[in-house]
C-alpha cells in the first residue's frame, strides 16, 4: 500500500516537473502577444497624433472648410481615445 501510494506521488511529481515548461512557454507566449499589441497600438497612437497635426495644418493653410475640419477633427479624436482605451485595456 505504501509503495503504490509512493508511485502515485511520483507519477504527480514527473506530471508536474514535465508540464511546468508547457505551461510557462504558453505564458511568455501571451506576454509577447501582449507586448505585440501595444507596439502596434502605440505607433497607432502616434499616427493618429501625426493626422490630428495635419489636419490642423490644413485647417490653418486654408485647404479646408470649418465645417470639414471639424468633422475631420471629431472622427480623428474619436479614433485617437479609442486606440488610448485598447492602451489602458492592457495595462
Amino acid at each position: 500500500m505504501t509503495v503504490v501510494l509512493a508511485l502515485l506521488a511520483l507519477s504527480a511529481l514527473v506530471a508536474l516537473v514535465v508540464s511546468g515548461p508547457l505551461t510557462r512557454g504558453a505564458a511568455l507566449q501571451a506576454e509577447a502577444e501582449a507586448d505585440d499589441r501595444r507596439a502596434e497600438l502605440e505607433a497607432a497612437k502616434e499616427a493618429k497624433y501625426r493626422e490630428l497635426a495635419d489636419a490642423q495644418l490644413d485647417y490653418k493653410l486654408g485647404k479646408v472648410s470649418v465645417a470639414d475640419h471639424q468633422a475631420t477633427e471629431r472622427e480623428l479624436q474619436a479614433q485617437a481615445v479609442q486606440i488610448l482605451r485598447e492602451l489602458d485595456d492592457l495595462r
